[in-house]
């Protein structure tokens, strides 16, 4: 069998499990189970590849996504995402558009304790919508910073869908995690900036209104009581990956920690939060390494058919620039978001894409931004972008339409920053060239 028709096969049947409505992971197994009987000699290499695949997920570098899972659970479940808002909030003062902006400064900081895209959208709509809405706000400006902003969870660290891309691609996770540190504080910019030039263009988008008044001795308690506390835990994240003084891994149970003691130190620890933040934690990671595990046969399949490579061999042999063929798996995620999600696109295409970047020359750290960065625009995109989903449940009445050409002028921020990340390569890549080797 031909390399083309070999793929043709084990795509296709990834295609009918979909369009047919089975769940992702039951799609793979059966795309899988396919593969075995066509490319593997049947029962008698399965044993070899179910041990292949399970020792992937027992690998101790997996842990961060569990961890990262419960201190975004906890965070919420205890109520400290409330208190940072609050205390936010009141730092921001009478400045219009204050709301729009307390959404991109919220959204950031918080995509720091939750690494979950859907989390950190669905909390910024369930506190800011109905605030924004009171105000007079219209759709565009109280919907579109959303779901810009919720989006961030999927770069800035900790990302759990950054654990889970580094793992498949079988590249270093913490270089990975701190690598999108910087573009996600230059996007977070770039989202604000879109906001000014929107209440420029705009200006009873976002009325003004009274804000009672905040002396400098409270502004100074919220920042000492609510703000450094969470930078502090912030920092036990990112920074002791940064400084070497722990391992993704390590940092995230610091980080497990680090909400732990917060928790029960401003007095909101309960029995009954931890329960909730704990059996989430189990639902959202017992999928997540079954989904994984089925990926890892499903690359096995496509090296075992000779697919893989011959498409590598297929894409490099045109007389074409590196440039034109990032473009164009550029633009096959992005193709693919509309009918997909996430995890769905990363099986699929990871074990193709990244062979094909180092062939091409690509640093595999900045070629896996590139990626993390597609996989968040396609998060907005129609007709099957998550997080517009998520928002037309929140505000009732309003068309999958009306919400993606809200979050349209984000989606142009979010291109803006891969421009720059190929002009600027080192933006991504300076943090990691710091950890060494």
């Amino acid at each position: 069998m031909e390399w083309y028709e070999a793929g043709a096969l084990l795509l296709g049947c990834i295609m009918l499990g979909m369009s047919i409505g089975l769940p992702v992971a039951f799609t793979f197994v059966l795309t899988n189970v396919v593969g075995i009987f066509v490319f593997a000699n049947g029962w008698s290499n399965l044993i070899q590849i179910v041990d292949d695949s399970t020792n992937l997920i027992t690998t101790f570098t997996l842990s961060p996504i569990l961890m990262f899972i419960l201190m975004g659970s906890l965070f919420f479940h205890t109520g400290l995402a409330i208190k940072v808002f609050d205390a936010l909030d009141k730092l921001m003062g009478k400045i219009p558009g204050r709301l729009c902006f307390l959404t991109v400064i919220g959204g950031s900081l918080f995509s720091t304790l939750t690494g979950s895209t859907m989390a950190n959208t669905a909390m910024l709509g369930s506190l800011l919508v109905p605030e924004m809405t009171r105000r007079g706000y219209n759709k565009r400006m109280s919907m579109g910073p959303i779901l810009g902003t919720g989006g961030l969870a999927m770069i800035i660290p900790p990302s759990s869908l950054g654990v889970l891309l580094a793992s498949i691609a079988n590249i270093d996770v913490g270089k990975l995690l701190i690598a999108g540190l910087l573009p996600g504080i230059v996007l977070a910019c770039l989202y604000a900036l879109m906001i000014l030039l929107q209440l420029k263009m705009n200006p009873e988008a976002a009325p003004s209104y009274e804000v009672p008044e905040t002396s400098a001795r409270e502004k100074l308690y919220e920042i000492c009581v609510n703000i450094l506390p969470m930078s502090l835990v912030v920092f036990m994240v990112i920074g002791f990956i940064v400084l070497g003084w722990a391992t993704p891994s390590e940092s995230a149970s610091f980080g497990v920690l680090g909400v732990v003691i917060l928790a029960i130190a401003r007095g909101v620890w309960s029995f009954n939060a931890f329960k909730t933040s704990l059996m989430a934690t189990v639902r959202t990671g017992g999928m997540v390494f079954f989904i994984l595990m089925n990926s890892t046969v499903f690359s096995q399949m496509l090296a075992l058919s000779g697919a893989g490579r011959g498409l590598v061999t297929w894409a490099t042999g045109f007389d074409l620039a590196p440039l034109i063929i990032l473009t164009a798996m550029f633009l096959v995620l992005i193709l693919l978001g509309m009918f997909m999600d996430q995890v769905s696109m990363m099986l699929i295409t990871v074990p193709i894409f990244f062979p094909l970047a180092i062939t091409l020359g690509y640093d595999p750290i900045w070629f896996a931004l590139i990626v993390l960065m597609a996989l968040e625009m396609a998060a907005t995109t129609p007709p099957f972008g998550l997080l517009l989903f998520i928002m037309i449940g929140m505000v009732k009445g309003t068309t999958l339409f009306e919400v993606a050409s809200y979050a349209a002028p984000f989606l142009l921020c979010d291109l803006i920053l891969i421009i720059i990340l190929v002009i600027f390569p080192m933006l991504g890549l300076f943090l990691p060239s710091l950890m060494g080797v």
